[in-house]
């Protein structure tokens, strides 16, 4: 009878947005594509936010295109948000839009903060001016904490955000923001600070497990900008996804509240490496250039406080290796 009960009690969970609708901004990206994959299977009435679609992304690829609505609206414009969601009658927004490459934000910090902070302002002021908003999860980064230094193990959610580069400062922003739609208007939003989210459909080589799986399947050494010690916990994206549903399931509990996301696998560059080598039986040829600027050396996250709301990852680099090179089999044209 137990487990009866509770395969029952997981049916209910796996269908919480059966008919409802659900706007997901950023919805063809990478962590995006796979949350409305999901929300998909659930029976949710989704509508997606985007700028352009890449034929190889995992969006495209699972033919989510055909299975949501899509909206070609930039979150940077308040009056096209907001008539996207009164037009839908939206009631729960996974915001994701932004622009995420830290390379890019360098080179062009005025288009970075104007869509982070801006977008997250639209996305909440049209949940602050929409009644039947009941959700909103917005998603900052740990690197919203800036560098608080390779002394302290790990970030807790009661640091101060202290970002002083231009994605960086985004992210605080984006933060802060948030904090005041719920302190000053009770919008229902929570938020995510996620370590470094990698799986199938992330098609940015830039990022280091793309670059690796590239960097196999063409037979080519991988190129490390930075001095290959930095270290991160990377977090399977199926495991973000369950961060992002259960936030919004459980709002009354998470509302005006920031939570981190962290796994097991707390690495540096080059331990990832090995620890890919061994998951796959191959070499990764590397070669260190050491160029990366402002290189946070050390970050971590403790995530007790999400714990003891229910989540914990179920997937580690060791048990997802393999279904993600496939996947980058499949899309890579070897030279």
């Amino acid at each position: 009878m137990v487990v009866r009960q509770t395969s029952m009690e997981n049916m209910e969970i796996n269908k919480k947005f059966n008919g409802k609708n659900v706007l997901v901004t950023g919805g063809t990206g990478f962590v995006g594509s796979h949350l409305i994959e999901e929300l998909v299977k659930q029976g949710a009435n989704v509508v997606t936010t985007f700028e352009y679609t890449d034929p190889y992304s995992y969006f495209m690829k699972k033919e989510l295109d055909k299975k949501v609505t899509m909206a070609n609206v930039d979150v940077g414009h308040f009056d096209k948000v907001f008539d996207l969601v009164t037009k839908f009658e939206v009631e729960y927004i996974f915001h994701l839009a932004a622009q995420a490459i830290v390379t890019t934000a360098y080179s062009n910090p005025r288009r970075t903060l104007e869509s982070n902070i801006m977008g997250t302002t639209n996305i909440l002021e049209s949940a602050r001016l929409y009644s039947k908003i009941k959700a909103v999860v917005v998603a900052s980064s740990d690197k919203a904490y800036g560098k608080l230094g390779i002394k302290k193990n790990t970030y807790i959610e009661t640091d101060p955000l202290k970002g002083d580069h231009p994605y960086d400062v985004s992210k605080s922003a984006t933060d802060l923001i948030a904090n005041m739609y719920f302190k000053t208007y009770q919008v229902p939003v929570a938020t995510t600070r996620f370590g470094n989210i990698y799986g199938e459909g992330d098609n940015n080589p830039s990022r280091i497990i793309p670059g690796i799986m590239t960097s196999l399947i063409n037979n080519e050494k991988l190129e490390l900008r930075s001095d290959g010690k930095a270290v991160r916990d990377y977090l399977y994206v199926k495991d973000v996804v369950n961060g992002y549903l259960m936030l919004a399931e459980k709002i009354n509990k998470t509302k005006g509240e920031s939570f981190n996301f962290g796994s097991s696998d707390t690495l540096s560059v080059i331990e990832l490496i090995e620890e890919i080598q061994k998951a796959l039986k191959v070499k990764v040829p590397y070669k260190v250039l050491n160029i990366a600027k402002n290189e946070i050396p050390y970050q971590s996250l403790n995530y007790e406080k999400i714990k003891k709301i229910g989540w914990k990852n179920k997937e580690n680099v060791k048990t997802t290796t393999e279904r993600i090179y496939k996947w980058y089999e499949q899309i890579i044209e070897k030279d």
